[in-house]
């Protein structure tokens, strides 16, 4: 959504406010909400999406009063931006009115809340968050008019902006996109130059992935039309990661049409890889109680019933209560993964 229309929607429920309070009704916003019981799952389009349940917060109820003024406050601060035609991040947006505010976690969730309300994403809210994600590989784009190579990034790699939008003329002559966990794997995938001997695209957003990761991810996926494959740690949380790329988070299921992924191939490190490249057993780790109650909650997950493959995977991770770091695969030395471990999958097609 461009700023003109935002504006147009920002300026049609503050009429509607006016309104409201001038015909006695009082002040109130009323949303979608976004509570777990309004979230379903849809196999059809494999993301989570928002029911129709709405909620009002009116002002004059004392647990919705601060809320309201805070909803307000942040309509008023979009609206200026849109006017100039500028981003600010989430923490900038805070220090507009700490007091307010009090914590940032508070103007956050309301930001979601208004994002929610005019039926846009969040980045169209001019809002934005930190950069964390980080490309590097056989891609290059315009940034702002400004050229990028990403093949010329060194071992950090290009930071991913999380203005996408600003974003144009995406080149490419990878065959696929590696979406990787850790920070760790990244680097030595980028020092090792991978993406030389494998054209490709390599991608992390050190851990849970933020907006603009998962924007950039299904931007690469949709103008490229290439296969995702992921390389996770062998646990329940390296699974929660690609279900979030693949079928999106509770917490942003009202946007889950421009921030996911689907058709993620599961690459590594998978449960049956301990055993097939003999990891030793003082490179596993057992699993604690907290980690097999989360991988059993995940065997009830659609994303994993409808794919069997991955469901025995995820069987065999919580019975033999064992789990494992792509870090492990160092014990074999320290460039195992990029010169053995990773060249056996791909030439194998070794992901499911």
């Amino acid at each position: 959504m461009d700023c003109s229309e935002l504006q147009a929607h920002i300026q049609k429920i503050v009429i509607s406010v006016v309104n409201d309070i001038l015909e006695g009704k009082g002040f109130s916003y009323t949303m979608p909400t976004r509570s777990s019981g309004n979230q379903l799952y849809v196999p059809e389009l494999d993301r989570i999406v928002l029911k129709d349940k709405m909620l009002t917060r009116e002002f004059a109820s004392v647990s919705n009063s601060r809320k309201v003024a805070i909803t307000t406050k942040i309509l008023q601060l979009v609206y200026q931006l849109c006017l100039k035609r500028i981003h600010v991040t989430k923490r900038d947006l805070f220090y507009t009115d700490v007091k307010l505010f009090v914590k940032q976690n508070e103007s956050d969730d309301v930001l979601e809340d208004i994002a929610c309300m005019i039926g846009c994403t969040r980045s169209s809210l001019q809002v934005v968050a930190s950069e964390k994600g980080v490309v590097v590989g056989r891609v290059s784009f315009e940034d702002a008019g400004d050229p990028i190579d990403c093949t010329r990034m060194g071992v950090g790699g290009k930071a991913i902006p999380p203005f996408i939008d600003r974003i144009t003329n995406i080149q490419s002559d990878a065959k696929f996109v590696l979406l990787v966990e850790k920070d760790a794997a990244f680097m030595r995938l980028a020092e090792d130059r991978f993406y030389n001997q494998y054209p490709c695209i390599i991608i992390t957003a050190k851990g849970q992935p933020d907006v603009a990761t998962r924007l950039f991810l299904k931007r690469i996926k949709t103008e490229l039309d290439i296969p995702v494959l992921g390389l996770v740690d062998a646990d329940p949380y390296g699974l929660k990661i690609l279900s979030v790329y693949m079928s999106g988070s509770k917490n942003m299921s009202y946007d889950s049409a421009h921030l996911t992924t689907p058709d993620i191939k599961w690459l590594g490190i998978r449960p049956s890889d301990l055993d097939k490249y003999g990891i030793p057993e003082q490179c596993r780790l057992k699993m604690t109680e907290h980690d097999i109650k989360t991988g059993k909650q995940l065997l009830n997950e659609e994303f994993i019933k409808k794919n069997p493959e991955w469901h025995a995977e995820l069987e065999l991770m919580v019975k033999s209560k064992e789990k494992a770091e792509i870090q492990a695969l160092s014990n074999f030395g320290f460039q195992y993964l990029t010169k053995t471990y990773l060249p056996q999958k791909l030439a194998q097609g070794d992901w499911i």
